[in-house]
């Protein structure tokens, strides 16, 4: 363990990790499952976390091997191997850990089995589909990032009179209400009567796209599905579902996170 003096801060605040030092603190408990790195980040800040019992308040703070660490007086156990999983988030569920309007969330529901798990991205109380979920924020924030180029898909039913005109304009990417939106990819799939089913591919996944979009084009989104984040499918998962993505499959696909270290058990 190093929790690195004050007057060290300026020459170690971006101190590269290695064996000997360890590995920092705010990225160890985004591994752990505890929070984003950002959150832990603030979790610090807050003097919520102890180290050995010390508190610690400063990010140029490095876990070795044996050291204890506590969030909110709860010892947290070292990360585990990276784990990902395929959940089919209804609607009504807010992608949140606490919602201070008290609505029901993801975390809530998920089976007791599983352990801490953070989000992957988010889906609106009032969209559905595949949510990705990891117990590694470092590989929560590496496959939210739009520079990866993995593509969401979903599929959108409207109401109203599609613009098919205005709608194939949207690979050029718009602005909206002072938001610049990037490519988007849509198409008609089905009509019936008053509603239409639309393929909807995007790179950013930016908080309500798809809806804002949609109503600008003065069409209102009555169903939202998410059916692909990247190479990951719904598939047939049942609303509720949970299913891990394999070892194998995931080194496949994100070879460089999932080579994280698996936990320390001594």
């Amino acid at each position: 363990m190093s929790d690195e003096p004050d007057d060290a801060a300026g020459s170690d605040a971006t101190a590269p990790e290695t064996p000997e030092r360890g590995e920092r603190i705010a990225k160890w408990l985004a591994r752990a499952g505890v929070a984003s790195r950002r959150d832990a980040e603030k979790l610090l800040t807050e003097g919520r976390v102890r180290l050995n019992g010390a508190p610690v308040t400063h990010p140029a703070t490095f876990i070795s091997p044996g050291d204890i660490v506590q969030v909110n007086s709860r010892v947290v156990d070292a990360p585990d191997r990276v784990r990902l999983w395929r959940y089919h988030k209804p609607e009504g569920l807010m992608t949140t850990h606490r919602d201070p309007e008290g609505r029901p969330t993801v975390f809530e529901r998920l089976p007791e089995h599983l352990p801490r798990v953070v989000s992957i991205g988010r889906l609106d109380l009032n969209s559905e589909g595949l949510l990705l979920l990891t117990n590694d924020g470092g590989l929560a924030r590496q496959l939210e990032l739009p520079s990866n180029g993995w593509t969401r898909r979903y599929r959108v039913r409207v109401h109203g009179v599609v613009p098919e005109r205005s709608l194939a304009g949207l690979v050029n990417g718009l602005t909206v209400e002072g938001v610049k939106y990037g490519p988007i990819e849509a198409a008609v799939d089905s009509r019936a009567l008053s509603n239409t089913w639309l393929s909807v591919s995007l790179n950013e996944g930016r908080n309500r796209e798809v809806r804002r979009v949609m109503m600008h084009l003065g069409l209102q989104v009555t169903r939202l599905i998410r059916v692909a984040y990247g190479p990951f499918q719904l598939g047939n998962l049942a609303r509720g579902e949970v299913d891990e993505v394999t070892g194998k499959v995931l080194r496949e696909q994100v070879p460089d996170v999932a080579k994280a270290k698996p936990r320390d058990r001594g």
